[in-house]
């Protein structure tokens, strides 16, 4: 595997471990709180955390999925960072 694909995997796995991690407190924190933002907060990094275990397990799933269909997932999965960072403006802009 060259450098770059494991570069890639690492990167991803540490995105997904983090987010789901940041997704777990601050799950914890709206049901401490009850506050509808931290549950948007919530979903944003759970968003992000998807995104990582996708881009993770596109290597792993090489052998039994075609290329391109596992390339359109990576690419077409980019929109859960979109919708992340929006669930995130939506969150600090809520009153």
């Amino acid at each position: 595997m060259p450098l770059a694909q494991i570069l890639e995997q690492y990167i991803s796995l540490g995105i997904f471990v983090l987010a789901a991690g940041l997704s777990v407190l601050s799950f914890l924190a709206w049901r401490r709180e009850r506050d509808v933002r931290m549950r948007i907060v919530t979903l944003g990094y759970a968003m992000f955390a998807v995104y990582g275990l996708i881009v993770f397990l596109e290597y792993l799933l090489l052998p039994y999925f075609p290329n391109a269909t596992l390339e359109l997932l990576e690419h077409g999965s980019a929109i859960l960072i979109l919708a992340g960072l929006l669930a995130f403006f939506i969150a600090l802009t809520r009153d």
